[in-house]
């Protein structure tokens, strides 16, 4: 365990606690991994609560056919358990394996700017991501800077995102501004 007043290098978002179950102190998790059991490869969790970040341990965890539950050390009682609902699950970056060249992890993506091959238009910054069952998307939110303030969805696709560039912020999409 990380000492007091520690903080995560690298934060990502990996899933988030929920809600209560029983009486015990275990917790539902909701899983933002593409695997939703793959978030418990990446211990420790870390949780930015109101008094800064806590570093938790989980001791034990089971999928049920309604998602994780989870019991985090040292937290047996139900209104201990508590604070822990709504808050987000945090790894640090370094835990991620690396990846095969041309794919990319989504919160590599977010943040970066989207950009048309007709006439270099900018569309946005892409917000978020989401999964539809048939492909990914990118959920890309007009700025300040962008051609107008409209969010676009952009199917995650070779026929669409022809080229992410991490370097310099930026994905090329084949895209019609108007759609």
């Amino acid at each position: 365990m990380n000492p007091v007043g520690s903080v995560p290098v690298d934060p990502v978002i990996v899933g988030r606690i929920t809600t209560v179950h029983g009486i015990k102190g275990w917790v539902k998790v909701h899983s933002f991994t593409e695997l939703t059991e793959d978030i418990f490869r990446y211990p420790p969790w870390w949780l930015k609560t109101p008094d800064g970040w806590r570093e938790i341990e989980v001791d034990q965890c089971r999928a049920t056919n309604k998602g994780l539950l989870v019991h985090i050390t040292g937290v047996d009682d139900r209104e201990v358990a508590k604070q822990y609902c709504q808050l987000n699950i945090v790894v640090e970056k370094s835990q991620f394996p690396e990846l095969e060249q041309g794919e990319y992890y989504w919160h590599q993506l977010e943040g970066l700017t989207v950009i048309t091959c007709q006439g270099d238009t900018r569309l946005g910054v892409v917000d978020s991501l989401m999964e539809t069952g048939a492909n990914d998307v990118l959920a890309v939110k007009g700025d300040k800077e962008s051609l107008d303030r409209e969010e676009r969805l952009i199917p995650y696709t070779k026929q669409f995102v022809l080229r992410v560039d991490l370097d310099a912020g930026r994905i090329d999409v084949d895209w019609d501004p108007e759609f």
